[in-house]
């Protein structure tokens, strides 16, 4: 039975939207209460880099100079040359991303199952907690934003069987999804299950060609970027290239997705705790074969459960390959796939509520667990508030992960603490010896202690460790030059150049340098360069005029 077509074929947008604007209107209320106080947080983590130290932002240039050509990329340009780099427009993407999530669910399940169902799977969606690292952390966005033209394509494919037009729209809003995320390359298996469940794949195969033919070639391209993405996993997150074995690292992965959306009380952003005794490995095995087993059993008993349990599995693919590229689990890897589980429940409370004597029992029980949720994520959006708020709460749940010491270190640093970020940073090392950014931390809180001997050797080991390092190269240049040794000095800024040549203090100083070494020609030369790359600085501007 085709049950896409008699849907779309009787649906009236006008009738739906006369008979459901209130509920839509509660949605987006809801949206904006759950992360009404993530507005005023500060950029973390990864935000630092990508947007509020990033020079190259100001430049149309960047947004074609990224690995990839992402829509985050000119988001970030277009807010940065309106706004400047105020967190505030650049987290309220996110959160009309989250919200467009949120509706596009809404609409699409309302006529394709009904309209109970749909609401409280949206309802869920909107407050559930496990998707704050998609929605309040900047960085995470891109997540949120190729979940929305995931589904807004999935939405125009089912218009499509009444308008033709709309087919256009759903392959160009997949064109989008994948300049939004890379894990989007799975969609066509997700509308191939979407077909097998509520329309005719006997009649509709030849649809999905193009879908496919798009994914194929986007695939290509994925796997010929694996080899730098190899290389920067091993220099970014010093994680040696290896093989996972699937038969530990999926029904780990999958149970700990399932933990977390029934049970999300240990959100982290660093998931290290993933060491099981042999009991727990297998408990955890049996979970994941009942649960393909219900996604079987699902197939003839509920479509949109069989799709919604399929949803979960699929988006997750690209994030479960035994490639080690990716971490095991991660929370935003699985804002789509949660989606899927929160149809199947939505269902589920649906046949529930049907029942005569459960009616009042379910409701009051499912806004209890919507005060929760939405409690949870309040709280939540609180660790995302700043960089001490982040690593305070991430070190409680992730304490066996070197990233959170070295981070929760360079929170002691900021606030005067140095031997505390000390023990810090010597507890990363511990953890991972080749860490070599806890080395450069180390260092560097060594050189604000004054012992300088201790500050050299740790730079040394880092920049051993990640020859790519140049703020060790800096820091180094930086000691010898307070020392008055010009020569080494001289010769550590060239190397950070070599490495960030698009660094303006860099030049500076190196120029300085170069005039205490009374060479004044190759002074100018790289206040010169500074000037080429930042044409308002003034200590470059203040040296010319001096030598000049």
């Amino acid at each position: 039975m085709n049950v896409l077509k008699e849907k779309v074929e009787s649906f009236s947008f006008r009738s739906w939207l006369k008979k459901h604007w209130k509920t839509a209107v509660f949605l987006i209320l809801l949206v904006c209460l759950a992360y009404a106080n993530s507005l005023n947080s500060d950029f973390v983590s990864d935000d630092t880099r990508s947007i509020l130290d990033n020079k190259s932002l100001d430049k149309a240039s960047y947004i074609f100079n990224q690995p990839k050509v992402t829509l985050s990329s000119l988001f970030y340009f277009v807010i940065n040359k309106a706004v400047g780099r105020v967190p505030l427009f650049y987290r309220l993407v996110n959160i009309c991303f989250q919200l467009g999530v949120v509706l596009v669910v809404f609409f699409l399940f309302s006529f394709l199952t009904d309209a109970k169902t749909a609401f409280f799977a949206a309802s869920i969606l909107a407050v559930h907690p496990l998707l704050t690292e998609s929605v309040s952390w900047i960085s995470g966005g891109s997540y949120a934003q190729y979940s929305f033209f995931v589904l807004f394509a999935l939405l125009a494919y089912s218009l499509s069987i009444r308008n033709r037009k709309w087919f256009l729209v759903s392959i160009f809003s997949f064109i989008l999804s994948l300049f939004s995320h890379d894990m989007a390359i799975v969609f066509p298996l997700i509308l191939l299950i979407f077909v097998i469940a509520f329309a005719d794949i006997r009649r509709d195969w030849k649809k999905l060609i193009p879908f496919f033919a798009l994914s194929i070639i986007a695939g290509l391209i994925y796997f010929g970027r694996i080899g730098q993405r190899l290389t920067n996993f091993q220099m970014d997150f010093y994680q040696k290239p290896q093989l996972l074995n699937p038969f530990l690292q999926i029904p780990i992965a999958i149970t700990s997705y399932l933990e977390l959306i029934f049970w999300p009380k240990g959100l982290t952003l660093y998931h290290s705790e993933m060491t099981f005794s042999q009991m727990q490995y297998i408990a955890r095995l049996l979970v994941f074969i009942i649960f393909l087993a219900i996604i079987v059993y699902s197939f003839r008993r509920s479509r949109s459960v069989f799709f919604g349990f399929c949803l979960f599995v699929i988006s997750l693919l690209p994030a479960l390959t035994p490639l080690g590229i990716t971490w095991i689990v991660a929370e935003r890897y699985v804002y789509l796939g949660s989606i899927g589980i929160f149809i199947a429940v939505a269902s589920g409370i649906n046949k529930l509520e049907k029942i005569e004597q459960l009616k009042i029992p379910v409701w009051i029980f499912f806004f209890l667990i919507m005060a929760v949720l939405l409690t949870r994520t309040v709280l939540r959006n609180i660790d995302w508030k700043n960089e001490d708020n982040l690593w305070t709460a991430t070190a409680k749940t992730s304490p066996s992960s070197p990233n959170t010491h070295n981070n929760l270190g360079d929170v002691y640093s900021r606030h005067g603490e140095l031997e505390k970020a000390v023990g810090e940073f010597k507890k990363a090392i511990e953890i991972k010896p080749d860490y070599a950014d806890a080395y450069h931390n180390l260092a560097h809180t060594y050189y604000q202690m004054s012992r300088y001997p201790e500050a050299i050797e740790n730079l040394k080991k880092a920049v051993y460790l990640n020859p790519r390092l140049w703020q060790s190269y800096q820091c180094l240049g930086v000691i010898y030059f307070q020392e008055k040794q010009y020569s080494p000095a001289r010769d550590y800024f060239k190397k950070a150049i070599e490495i960030n040549p698009q660094e303006p203090s860099l030049h500076n100083n190196l120029g300085i340098v170069y005039i205490l070494m009374n060479d004044k020609s190759k002074a100018e030369e790289e206040f010169e360069k500074t000037l080429q790359i930042d044409s308002d600085n003034q200590v470059a501007k203040q040296a010319l005029s001096l030598l000049r």
